[in-house]
C-alpha cells in the first residue's frame, strides 16, 4: 500500500478519508451487483446538482468538462480541476484480504455508519446505504488498478449516489486536519532531534563506535514451550543464547493478528548479541483470531479481556521460566525488558505501569466524542471500558518489578492510559512512531503521549515512511498467515526491522543489562548518522507538551484532543 501507508503524496492526503474507509473493509459475504451508479446528486442545503458517473469517467480520461461537468467546474480553479482529476483515478492499493481485519466488527461498522450519513442510496434511509457503501468499497479495492474514487462510483450497487456536500466537506476539514497536526508534530520531532544531534556529535565520536548492527557472536537455541494458564494455550518460543552468566529477558509481545515468528528477526539478533529472549503469543488477539475473524466464527478483532490477558499471558510465562530448574544458571528472569508492538506496545507500557484510565475511557468512549473521532485506535481503546463493568473488583494495574525497561512501537496509548496512566511509568521507555500510521496516528498515540511520560530515561523515535506494518516481520508460512503486499508495509520494511534491531539492541543493553558501553547508541546524533533513504529515523529523549502544542497550532485552531 505505498499510496495507503507509504509515501504520503498531497493527492493522499487530500484522500485521508478513503485511507481510513479502507482500514475498514471486509472482504466476504458481499455479493457482486450488476446495478452499479448511473448519476452523483450532490445537494448542498438546498442546492442539488447531478452529474453522471459517465461524464466523471471521460473527464478522468481525457480532461475534457462536458456540460453537466462544466456546472460544477465555474465554481473551481484550474489547479483545482486536475487535482479532482487525480483524486478520481489516483489509486490507494489496499489489499482486500490485508484489510479485512474491521470485518464486520463493531469498530468497522461504527465508522461506515458515520460515512453512510452522507453517502446514500435512492432510499437516503442510512442502513441500505450503509451496505451499499461496504459493497462498493469492497468491490472497487478488488480492482486491478486499486480503489479510486472513481471505482467506488462505478461499483456502488445503486442507480444514483446521493452525497450531503455540507457534511462531506466538514469531514474532510476533519481529516485535514489532522493530516496538517501531525505533519507539524513531525516536523517538531525532526527540527529537535536534529538540534540534539547537533550537541551531542561534538562530544561523541560515531566512528569509533562498533558496528552494532551485525549478529552477535553467540550461539542461539531456540526452544517452544507450552503453557497454560486461564484456559489460554501461550505458545512461546524461548531463545538461549550460549553465555556463561544468566542472561537478561527480553518478553517480545506481538500486535493483532501477528504471532511470535514475524518476531524472529529480532529475537535472533537480540539473543545473538547474549540476551535471553521470550516470545509469547497471545490468544484472542493473534492470527488464529484473524483467521477466526475471517472465516466469521469470531465478530471481533479482540475482546475486551485482552486488556487484561495479555500482560498477566507475560507475567505468568516469566513465573514459569523462573520456577523451570532447565532455566536456572541460564536466564536471569529478575531483569526483564519488554517489546511490544501495536498492541504489544500497549502490553509493554502496562507492565511498566502505565495504569488503564477508566475515566479518560469513559470521557473519550461516549458516542457523541466517537462520532467526532477518526482515529480508527481508539474504537479498539474502548473495548477496554467494559472490563470494569464486567469485574469491578478486578485489578487492572499490572506493573511487574521484574520490568527494567520497554519499548512501544506503535502502541494505542491516548485513552486506554492517558496523561494520568503513563505518568505512572517510571522505567526507562522508548516510544516508536511511524509517520505515515493510519491505524495509531503517531501524533495522537505516541508524540503527545511521549511528551507525558515523566520517565528520566526516556526516547522516542520517528520512522518516516513507516506504516503500522512496517517493523513486522515475516511470519512462518504453515502459521496461516494474511501475507502483508509489500504496499501495506511502507518504501522499505526491511530497513524499518533493521532500525528495530540496532536501537532496541543498545537500550536493553543498557538499560535491562546494565552494560554501559552501550549508552553513547542512544541519541540522536547515532539515530541520524545511521539514517538511510527511503525511511529515514529520528530520535529525540525529551520533549515539552507545551512546546508541540504550540508548534501544531501555527496557523490554526488547535486544541489538545484525544481523537
Amino acid at each position: 500500500m505505498k499510496s495507503l501507508f507509504g509515501t504520503w503524496s498531497n493527492t493522499v492526503r487530500k484522500n485521508w478519508l478513503l485511507l481510513v474507509i479502507s482500514m475498514l473493509l471486509p472482504t466476504f459475504g458481499v455479493s457482486y451487483s450488476a446495478l452499479t451508479a448511473q448519476r452523483i446528486y450532490a445537494s448542498y442545503s438546498a442546492l442539488q446538482r447531478s452529474i453522471s458517473v459517465s461524464t466523471l469517467e471521460k473527464f478522468a480520461d481525457t480532461g475534457n468538462v462536458s456540460d453537466d461537468l462544466a456546472v460544477y467546474a465555474q465554481f473551481l480553479k484550474t489547479e483545482q480541476l486536475q487535482e479532482l482529476r487525480r483524486v478520481l483515478i489516483n489509486p490507494i492499493k489496499v489489499h482486500p484480504v490485508a484489510v479485512s481485519q474491521f470485518l464486520y466488527t463493531q469498530q468497522g461498522e461504527f465508522l461506515l455508519q458515520r460515512l453512510g450519513e452522507v453517502i446514500k442510496t435512492d432510499s437516503r434511509e442510512q442502513k441500505p446505504g450503509f451496505h451499499a457503501l461496504r459493497s462498493a468499497l469492497i468491490l472497487a479495492a478488488k480492482e486491478p488498478q486499486g480503489l479510486t474514487l472513481l471505482n467506488i462510483f462505478r461499483k456502488y450497487p445503486s442507480a444514483s449516489i446521493h452525497i450531503d456536500l455540507a457534511r462531506t466537506l466538514s469531514i474532510a476539514a476533519e481529516l485535514e486536519r489532522l493530516v496538517t497536526e501531525t505533519d507539524r508534530a513531525i516536523a517538531t520531532v525532526k527540527q529537535k532531534s536534529n538540534s540534539e544531534a547537533i550537541d551531542i556529535a561534538a562530544s561523541l565520536s560515531l566512528a569509533q563506535l562498533p558496528d552494532i548492527r551485525r549478529q552477535g557472536s553467540f550461539a542461539v537455541r531456540k526452544q517452544t514451550l507450552k503453557f497454560l494458564d486461564r484456559g489460554r494455550l501461550l505458545m512461546t518460543d524461548i531463545y538461549l543464547p550460549n553465555t556463561r552468566t544468566p542472561a537478561p529477558v527480553i518478553v517480545i509481545s506481538h500486535g493483532i493478528g501477528s504471532d511470535s515468528s514475524n518476531y524472529a528477526y529480532l529475537a535472533n539478533h537480540l539473543a545473538s548479541h547474549g540476551l535471553g529472549v521470550v516470545v509469547p503469543n497471545h490468544p484472542g488477539s493473534d492470527t488464529k483470531q484473524l483467521r477466526s475473524l475471517l472465516n466469521g466464527s469470531e465478530s471481533e478483532l479482540a475482546q475486551a479481556e485482552e486488556f487484561y490477558h495479555r500482560p498477566m499471558d507475560v507475567k505468568y510465562i516469566l513465573d514459569k521460566i523462573e520456577a523451570d530448574p532447565q532455566y536456572k544458571g541460564r536466564l536471569n528472569v529478575q531483569t526483564v525488558g519488554v517489546f511490544g508492538q501495536s498492541f504489544g506496545g500497549y502490553t509493554a507500557l502496562a507492565l511498566a505501569g502505565a495504569k488503564i484510565n477508566f475515566t479518560q475511557l469513559q470521557k473519550d468512549c461516549n458516542p457523541k466524542a466517537l462520532k467526532e473521532t477518526w482515529n480508527v485506535s481508539l474504537l479498539l481503546q474502548c473495548r477496554a471500558a467494559e472490563l470494569q463493568t464486567r469485574n469491578p473488583n478486578r485489578e487492572y494495574s499490572f506493573r511487574d518489578t521484574r520490568v527494567k525497561a520497554v519499548i512501544a512501537v506503535n502502541p494505542v496509548t491516548s485513552s486506554i492510559f492517558g496523561q494520568e496512566g503513563l505518568s505512572e511509568i517510571n522505567v526507562p521507555v522508548m516510544m516508536m512512531a511511524s509517520s505515515d500510521d493510519t491505524v495509531a496516528p503517531a501524533l495522537y498515540e505516541q508524540i503527545r503521549p511521549f511528551s507525558w511520560i515523566q520517565s528520566t530515561n526516556k526516547y522516542l523515535v520517528l520512522l518516516t515512511g513507516a506504516t503500522h506494518f512496517s517493523v513486522i516481520g515475516n511470519g512462518k508460512t504453515n502459521a496461516g498467515q494474511i501475507g502483508l503486499p509489500s504496499e501495506v508495509v511502507g518504501d522499505d520494511p526491511k530497513q524499518a526491522r533493521k532500525y528495530v534491531n540496532t536501537i532496541s539492541l543498545p537500550f536493553f543493553q543498557t538499560h535491562v543489562a546494565g552494560v554501559s558501553q552501550y549508552s553513547p547508541f542512544l541519541n540522536a546524533a547515532y539515530a541520524q548518522s545511521i539514517s538511510t533513504q527511503p525511511m529515514g529515523m529520528s530520535m529525540i529523549q525529551s520533549l515539552n507538551s507545551n512546546d508541540l502544542a504550540r508548534a501544531i497550532a501555527q496557523n490554526s485552531t488547535w486544541k489538545p484532543m484525544n481523537k
